[in-house]
């Protein structure tokens, strides 16, 4: 599982590539949900059903404190694939 890090007031966005599974499939990403540990604020979300990726913007969390964030994307044809990492708040 991947990790990143970012500081308690920095707001970044985050990609999740589903490129490789939807790829060859004839499928594509429907919609997705990202869900997150609490601390840490999804501000937005945008799918991209042309590539498979999904682009989230996370906010907030605790210094010192590492969270878990998930998406689950439905594909046209009725799959699940989860994916996820973790974020590590460290004021620098």
């Amino acid at each position: 599982m991947d990790t990143f890090s970012k500081q308690p007031a920095e707001i970044l966005d985050y990609d999740f590539d589903f490129s490789d599974f939807l790829t060859g499939s004839g499928d594509t990403l429907a919609s997705s949900v990202v869900t997150v540990d609490t601390g840490i604020t999804v501000g937005s979300k945008t799918d991209n059903t042309t590539d498979g990726t999904v682009k989230v913007f996370l906010s907030g969390g605790t210094n010192g404190t590492t969270y878990k964030v998930t998406c689950l994307i439905t594909t046209s044809a009725g799959r699940k694939k989860e994916a996820e990492f973790k974020l590590k708040v460290k004021e620098l």
